[in-house]
């Protein structure tokens, strides 16, 4: 008996200890995400201006989803944005982290290079940007225009770099061609993950006669797999909030035409802009349900291409 409450006594004591450590956490957890995840809950069932109290309004902002042409727009652009950003995002950092497996001199040095844009601050980036995308003295137009006017030497119809943010077809193919400057951190990923490659497989591709192709898409591929369902998921969950560099690069208005307007920039204007904070919290859960969506999508059906060394 002695034994057990001597026991029980020190458990308890452990117990309150680690409550107290972790007091802190909990209080941050409960007053900075819990309390404002259920305020917003609440808010988007009211007509709700940020400056007045809040009316209850039952499911009036949900139903007025259902009418808002906006809302459909902006819905549009940020999956056109995260269905080709996402892909040629992964594409691109795998492609490097391959050369950048590779053993040269100066590797170091290559390295560095490639993962530089993925720390720049996304405002500053945005605003080199505007000036690389700018359809008269951009470099990057200055570039197909140049190659632009070698082709009819070779026989070929000469061509002109468009008008990127300037023009609705263009301005998501800039915004998603952006987005490849800043795979750094993916490049990083992929690499540790290409060291963890068993070089025993190769070797035995290899004496089996298999070619570079086939040693990337049946040893390489495999044993990748989970990290690029890793950054396939941070990708989507990135990509349907895509805020920052549309809003900065169109200093806040989603043009032209509405054609970068997103998804997260439409949310912002109706809690910020417009004052229609009850529309924007049921937005956001909207956004919440849509992301939580797909990302059990993509676990659900991970099973059939991701494979665990040693499952």
């Amino acid at each position: 008996m002695g034994n057990g409450s001597h026991t029980s006594r020190i458990e308890r004591t452990h117990r309150r200890n680690g409550l107290l450590f972790t007091l802190p956490a909990l209080l941050g957890l409960a007053g900075f995400t819990l309390y404002p995840m259920a305020a917003s809950l609440y808010y988007s069932f009211c007509r709700y201006t940020g400056l007045k109290p809040p009316v209850w309004t039952g499911l009036s902002n949900y139903f007025h989803m259902l009418h808002d042409p906006m809302l459909r727009t902006a819905l549009w652009n940020t999956f056109y944005y995260t269905a080709f950003a996402v892909p040629l995002g992964v594409a691109t950092a795998f492609f490097l982290a391959v050369l950048l497996n590779a053993r040269v001199r100066g590797l170091a040095f290559f390295r560095t290079i490639f993962y530089l844009p993925s720390i720049v601050p996304v405002v500053a980036s945005s605003v080199l940007w505007l000036w690389l995308l700018n359809p008269e003295n951009g470099l990057i137009n200055a570039i197909i225009d140049g190659v632009g006017r070698l082709l009819p030497r070779l026989g070929l119809p000469a061509i002109t770099g468009p008008g990127w943010l300037a023009d609705p077809v263009w301005s998501k193919p800039a915004l998603i061609l952006m987005s490849t400057w800043g795979v750094g951190a993916w490049v990083i990923i992929y690499l540790a993950g290409l060291q963890d490659v068993p070089q025993e497989l190769y070797e035995a591709a290899s004496l089996d006669g298999a070619s570079n192709w086939q040693k990337t898409r049946h040893v390489t591929m495999p044993f990748m797999s989970p990290y690029i369902f890793f950054t396939v998921v941070m990708g989507v969950i990135g990509g349907l909030q895509y805020f920052t560099q549309a809003w900065v690069m169109t200093r806040g208005t989603g043009g032209p035409v509405n054609s970068t307007m997103m998804y997260s920039m439409y949310l912002f204007q109706n809690a910020f802009q417009f004052f229609k904070m009850g529309y924007a919290c049921a937005l956001a859960w909207l956004l919440f349900v849509l992301i939580m969506g797909a990302t059990l999508l993509i676990f659900r059906t991970s099973a059939r291409y991701v494979y665990y060394g040693g499952r």
